[in-house]
């Protein structure tokens, strides 16, 4: 093992922008980001660009963000992130610990965790959480998930990792893609099906971000519920408060970093309340993969195709609106058995998947 004695672990600067001098830091953490999210899924689907980061870091009035580097004889060698959600009475933080991986072993790993542990206590947070990322061919013995859905690779250095760490394996996400170049035949004839079945009393709406001032207010409402409603295992997740002034600067970021975002929402007509709702997002580069993020139907509605709805409505505006995209990639829970059963049948296929991970810190 090389000697961890000449390793520095140091908070990474905000730049004003990505050409600012002191932006070599920021600019390094999303590259070895990049690197290590490509060597852990075999895959390019989640390459980020400076410019598209940067806004988040700049606002950070609704979730706190510190970054730190880890730099062996002046070269980067990791990076961590933290992301620590600031309404009153959360305990927990998320993070990603991200050595370069032609150094993991080196002792990086360790350093950047250990600084994110001490952070964590620094800020009054008992919880650290944090994922890993691993390949869809891996073979060997598998760790089940503790929900009893799904598994990650046992003996992946990174499952190693968290477990010799003190971190318990709390949930299993699959990572599916959809091929946009292929045929649209079945989420055409899906999306008529779901639409019988709901009935007149449910519309589709949709936009582009920014999102129209008579959707503020119930936007931000389905999007507090993506922190109650869906399956989180024993994750920790402080219920989140939006409000029209939340969604406003979150859309504020997006557009500042560079992406387009088109969210279609399934409107309940009685009450003229949103029920439903899908976002497909996509950064400056649109022949790169698209990112399916929140997609949730609220309980009170459910067993009424909305899901479908807002997927396929979704899929089949965003062949139109972006058609260099090859490729739609999201995450769901193992568990959450029927938004998988509705991207199966889309025709969405596994890519790579990820293991959630808790650690209580000791006093």
């Amino acid at each position: 093992m090389t000697d961890v004695a000449t390793l520095t672990v140091e908070r990474i600067p905000v730049p004003s922008s990505v050409d600012a001098p002191d932006a070599g830091a920021f600019l390094a953490m999303v590259a070895i980001g990049n690197a290590l999210c490509r060597h852990d899924t075999g895959h390019d689907y989640f390459d980020q660009t400076a410019e598209e980061q940067l806004p988040s870091w700049h606002d950070q009035t609704d979730r706190l963000q510190i970054g730190f580097t880890a730099q062996r004889d002046g070269v980067s060698v990791g990076a961590a992130t933290m992301m620590v959600p600031l309404e009153d009475g959360a305990t927990s933080l998320e993070c990603d610990i991200m050595p370069d991986p032609d150094h993991w072993g080196e002792g990086v790993e360790e350093a950047l965790l250990e600084a994110i542990e001490k952070e964590a206590r620094a800020l009054g947070r008992s919880v650290v959480q944090t994922w890993t990322l691993h390949r869809p061919d891996a073979v060997g013995e598998r760790l089940a998930s503790p929900t009893g859905f799904g598994s990650i690779p046992a003996e992946d250095r990174q499952t190693r990792f968290m477990l010799r760490n003190g971190y318990s394996f709390e949930q299993a996400e699959r990572n599916s893609v959809f091929d946009l170049t292929g045929s649209f035949d079945v989420v055409e004839r899906m999306l008529a099906e779901a639409l019988e079945v709901a009935g007149p009393d449910y519309r589709v709406v949709n936009w582009l971000a920014p999102t129209p001032d008579e959707y503020k207010e119930g936007f931000a409402y389905v999007i507090s519920r993506m922190s109650t409603d869906v399956p989180t295992g024993e994750i920790v997740w402080t219920e989140e408060k939006w409000d029209a002034a939340r969604v406003e600067r979150r859309d504020m970021r997006l557009l500042e970093g560079g992406h387009t975002v088109s969210v279609v929402c399934v409107e309940h007509v009685p009450s003229g309340r949103i029920s439903a709702y899908n976002e497909l997002v996509i950064a400056a580069d649109h022949t790169a993969a698209t990112h399916q993020w929140g997609t949730l139907v609220l309980k009170e509605h459910r067993g009424r195709r909305l899901g479908a709805i807002v997927k396929c409505a979704n899929l089949i505006r965003w062949r139109e609106l972006m058609p260099h995209s090859p490729r739609v990639s999201t995450f769901n829970a193992e568990e959450n058995r029927h938004m998988l059963d509705i991207n199966e049948a889309i025709g969405f296929v596994p890519a790579s998947y990820a293991g959630a991970w808790k650690k209580v810190l000791s006093a």
